[in-house]
């Protein structure tokens, strides 16, 4: 999937990734994609929360491993607006 900017809050813990995803969505311009990996299991439910308080579409979730750790891929579009 295309995205216009990276985010890498690998080793990160909750409030941090999903801090640092408002504080990249914020450069971005509405309808561009960030895509954002993550290793903190609570940032799923996290981002999922997130995406629908703000009104950001969360395009994709997808989890992979990393050195045997779990790691979540997300692709967000900016809002419209």
């Amino acid at each position: 999937m295309n995205f216009d900017q990276e985010l890498n809050t690998r080793g990160l813990k909750c409030p941090l990734p999903i801090l640092r995803c408002k504080k990249a969505l914020a450069e971005l311009e509405a309808g561009q994609v960030l895509k954002a990996y993550a290793t903190d299991p609570s940032a799923v439910k996290d981002f999922q929360a997130f995406c629908k308080q703000t009104g950001h579409v969360m395009l994709s979730l997808e989890e992979t491993k990393e050195a045997d750790t779990p790691m979540f891929v997300f692709h967000i579009q900016k809002k419209a607006g």
